[in-house]
């Protein structure tokens, strides 16, 4: 199994951008779809953004298109997103999640690795 540990978390006013970063180690990060998922109080967890393992597909939540990004550095191990626009709803703990395939998945079982998450809180 790979281990994942996010970094990039914190406060931000509503329409500021913040960059999550997820460093992976343990494995060959080339085998393992990466993906953010995040989970508000009282919801279920949901999948944000999927990035298969050369970046060629993506898998983003209709709440983020066009906001979010979803990328990835096979060379350093690590996994990023983006978000832009931010909005109080996305209000959340986001989780860096790792799975081995090559066909994005949206859902978040399956994924077998996960990190302890990172607070984002957007004011209004």
């Amino acid at each position: 199994q790979v281990q994942v540990e996010e970094s990039g978390g914190g406060l931000v006013q509503a329409g500021g951008s913040l960059r999550l970063s997820c460093a992976a180690s343990g494995r060959t990060f080339s085998d393992y779809l990466m993906g953010w998922f995040r989970q508000a109080p009282g919801k279920e967890r949901e999948a944000v953004a999927v990035i298969n393992w050369s970046g060629s597909s993506t898998y983003y939540a209709d709440s983020v298109k066009g906001r979010f990004t979803i990328s990835r550095d096979n060379a350093k191990n690590t996994v990023y997103l983006q978000m832009n626009s931010l909005k109080p709803e996305d209000t959340a703990v986001y989780y860096c999640a790792a799975r081995r395939g090559i066909i994005v998945v949206s859902t978040p079982r399956g994924y077998d690795s996960w990190g302890q998450g990172t607070q984002v809180t957007v004011s209004s």
